[in-house]
């Protein structure tokens, strides 16, 4: 597969500049007017962030897309899907009670928000996965399905299930519905340590399916027949306790992601952008946000998933770690910070999968923007 084009802009803004300018420079310049928009419905699928976390996308990203679309004659909204675990975004009024608390309202955005999944995060459509292999069709939400043309803007991050959360994680779990979640995590479970467990009961807070107990022994306990393998227990663990059982369960996970983005992208217009920037070691579904893990890097931006995905691993993995992250805690980092901060993943396994289904290359052409 021939490379693919991704352009990409740095933090630094010189004065009468700003980065939101930058940002719809690098759209306009990696072709996303080129996309008829005109009276399309375009879907701008972005993370909210759990009320606590201070490391999502401010809305006005949000709004310099949207502009950019309604300039092109098209009509933009921003959509996430509920989600599995406890927390204040699994049902469409929480959720968007959530997205405004932490900013994101049609004022501040120019669109309105649509939960894509409806209220309950029932509402979905069962969609095929051409060329899947782990699974045949996906369940995404309807309103993402129902728009003409999807935009994925995506705070590029660490993840615990994924080794990184970017532009395939935000449209393959996150236009999931919550049938379509439990579909990509029910292969891999993770167990408690009970040597290396606490009794601290932090983890039982965030189980939405009361999976977790503690014997007399005041150890944790997983019931795999009610453990959905949402994997949230492993980011609230502070003592490291809880991980996964099976070497290929996170990469199950990640092959599963990949194969809901490509359903999700097939057949319509897409276009990707990843901001590289705060890039905190776990996902934005963390009602907090630890430190970030290195200086903030810029935005990268084009039609290829993978390729933009790939570039901006590439970035956080050459840049230096900060000293005070979670880096330096894990101890020895060979140059691949995801690897270092979630061992029991390897984000490879699902950058690989996405190009051995076709969902794009992660061989790239980098373009730099002023």
């Amino acid at each position: 597969m021939a490379a693919s084009e991704v352009y990409f802009t740095s933090m630094r803004c010189k004065v009468g500049d700003s980065l939101l300018s930058k940002l719809d420079r690098l759209m306009a310049k990696a072709g996303m007017d080129s996309i008829d928009f005109e009276n399309k419905f375009t879907a701008i699928k972005i993370h909210f962030g759990e009320p606590g976390n201070l490391a999502f996308l401010r809305p006005n990203f949000a709004k310099t897309v949207a502009d950019r679309v309604k300039k092109n004659g098209g009509t933009p909204f921003l959509t996430d899907c509920a989600t599995l675990y406890v927390g204040r975004r699994t049902n469409a009024i929480d959720h968007t009670e959530s997205a405004l608390e932490n900013g994101f309202s049609p004022l501040s955005t120019g669109c309105q928000i649509i939960i894509g999944d409806g209220l309950k995060g029932t509402d979905d459509v069962e969609v095929p996965v051409n060329g899947g292999v782990y699974l045949k069709t996906a369940m995404i939400g309807r309103a993402v399905m129902d728009a003409d043309i999807i935009i994925s803007l995506n705070h590029f991050k660490g993840h615990e299930g994924a080794g990184f959360g970017g532009a395939l994680k935000n449209l393959g779990m996150g236009c999931g519905s919550r049938a379509g979640k439990m579909a990509m995590h029910n292969d891999g479970k993770p167990s408690a340590d009970k040597g290396a467990c606490v009794g601290c009961r932090f983890c039982a807070k965030f189980c939405a399916h009361s999976a977790i107990s503690f014997g007399e022994d005041k150890k944790a306990f997983i019931d795999h027949e009610k453990c959905v393998g949402c994997g949230r227990c492993i980011g609230t663990c502070s003592y490291h306790a809880i991980g996964t059982e099976w070497d290929s369960s996170n990469d199950m996970l990640n092959c599963k992601i990949a194969e809901y983005a490509k359903a999700v992208v097939d057949g319509r217009p897409n276009f990707h952008i990843n901001v590289v920037m705060q890039v905190s070691p776990y996902c934005d579904c963390h009602g907090e946000s630890d430190a970030a893990i290195v200086p903030d890097i810029g935005i990268f931006a084009g039609f290829d998933p993978v390729a933009v995905d790939k570039a901006s691993i590439d970035a956080v993995n050459a840049a230096p770690g900060i000293p005070t992250s979670i880096l330096s805690e894990r101890g020895h980092d060979d140059g691949d910070h995801f690897c270092t901060i979630h061992p029991s993943t390897d984000w490879r396994s699902q950058m690989s999968h996405a190009e051995r289904i076709g969902l794009g290359s992660a061989d790239y052409k980098l373009t730099v923007v002023e």
